[in-house]
C-alpha cells in the first residue's frame, strides 16, 4: 500500500491504527472452543485478523468521530461491517464463485481448511455482524441499534452487495453484455453498498438526522464508484505481488467493466473526477473531515 504526504500520513496512521484495532476486535470475539466447533473458528480468524485494508472501519469510525461518538462503540460497528465483508470475499473465493486461491497474499479459507468449512466460516460471520449490532455494548439506544442492523442488512443483501454479486455472476454468461450504465449499477450495489453502509452507520452511530446526511450519502456513493474504477484498473495495470490476489481475471473471463468500456485514461480521469467531487460534498466540514477526505484521494492513488 502506498501512501504519501500530509494526507498519507495521516491515513497511514488511520488505517494502522484501525488495522491493530479491529485485529484486536476479532481476536477477542472469537475465542477458540475447545471442541469440535475449533476448525470453524480457526477459520474464522484466519479470514479475519491481520489481512485487509479495513477501509470499511476506517469509513465507520471518522464518520462517527466527526459527531462524537466513542471509538470503542465506532470499532465495534467497524468490525460488525468488516465482518460482512470478509464473509463476502469467503464466498467469492469458492470454486462455485470466483474459484480464487489467493487473497491479501495468503491461500484462501477453502485451500487451508476445505469448501465446507469456508461456506460455515462466511455464515457464521455474517452472524456474528448482527451479534455485534445488537449487542448494547455497541449502544444503549435500542433504536440506534434498530437502524444499524436495518443498514447493514438492505447494503449486504439482494439489493445490496449479493445483488450485485449475481448481477456480476450473470456477466460471465455468454451472450450478456452491459453497457456503461449496468456495470455502474452492478458496482454500485457490489461494492458501492457496503462502503456507503460504513459512512451511513457513522452517522447513525452519532444521531445524525436522516434528513442531514444526504452529503455523507453522495460522498459515499462517489469513493464507492471511484474504488471500482480503481480496482479494474488494477486489474488491468496493476502488479499482482502488490495486489496479493490474482489479476486479469476480467480481460480473461471477458467482463465489461470501467475499463473495456471507457479505456483506461478516461477510467483514471473518471475516478479522479469523483474523489474531487466526493471531497466537495464534505465542504460543510472543517478538519474533522480530513480523514474522509484523505481516504477519497486514496482510493485513486493506491496499488492494492
Amino acid at each position: 500500500m502506498t501512501v504519501v504526504g500530509m494526507d498519507g500520513d495521516l491515513l497511514a496512521d488511520g488505517l494502522k491504527r484501525v488495522q491493530a484495532e479491529v485485529d484486536a476486535s476479532f481476536d477477542d470475539l472469537l475465542p477458540v472452543p475447545d471442541d469440535t466447533r475449533a476448525r470453524l473458528v480457526e477459520a474464522m480468524r484466519y479470514a479475519t485478523i491481520g489481512g485487509g485494508k479495513r477501509v470499511r472501519p476506517l469509513l465507520v469510525v471518522s464518520t462517527a468521530e466527526m459527531y462524537g461518538v466513542s471509538r470503542e462503540a465506532a470499532i465495534r460497528v467497524g468490525t460488525a461491517v468488516e465482518a460482512i465483508h470478509v464473509y463476502s470475499l469467503i464466498h467469492d473465493d469458492l470454486p462455485c464463485m470466483d474459484d480464487d486461491e489467493l487473497r491479501h497474499g495468503k491461500a484462501t479459507v477453502h485451500k487451508v481448511y476445505d469448501e465446507a468449512t469456508a461456506v460455515l466460516a462466511g455464515d457464521a460471520l455474517h452472524a456474528l455482524a448482527f451479534d455485534i449490532l445488537a449487542d448494547a455494548d455497541t449502544s444503549t439506544d435500542p433504536f440506534v441499534r434498530s437502524e444499524l442492523i436495518a443498514t447493514l442488512g438492505h447494503a449486504s443483501g439482494m439489493n445490496g452487495m449479493a445483488g450485485g454479486q449475481m448481477m456480476d455472476m450473470v456477466a460471465d454468461e455468454e451472450g450478456v453484455d452491459y453497457d456503461l450504465r449496468a456495470v455502474t449499477r452492478l458496482q454500485q450495489l457490489k461494492t458501492g453498498a457496503l462502503l456507503g453502509a460504513s459512512v451511513e452507520m457513522g452517522a447513525i452511530l452519532g444521531r445524525v438526522p436522516i434528513e442531514t446526511r444526504a452529503h455523507l450519502r453522495a460522498y459515499s456513493r462517489d469513493i464507492g464508484l471511484a474504488f471500482q474504477i480503481a480496482d479494474d484498473l488494477l486489474d488491468v495495470i496493476g502488479d499482482e505481488a502488490k495486489a496479493g490476489k490474482a489479476l486479469r481475471k476480467d480481460e480473461v473471463q471477458g467482463k465489461q467493466t470501467f475499463v473495456t468500456l471507457m479505456g483506461v485514461d478516461k477510467a483514471r480521469e473518471q475516478a479522479r473526477a469523483l474523489v474531487d467531487q466526493a471531497i466537495a460534498h464534505l465542504a460543510s466540514h472543517g478538519s474533522e473531515a480530513d480523514t474522509l477526505r484523505a481516504l477519497a484521494r486514496f482510493i485513486v492513488e493506491r496499488d492494492r
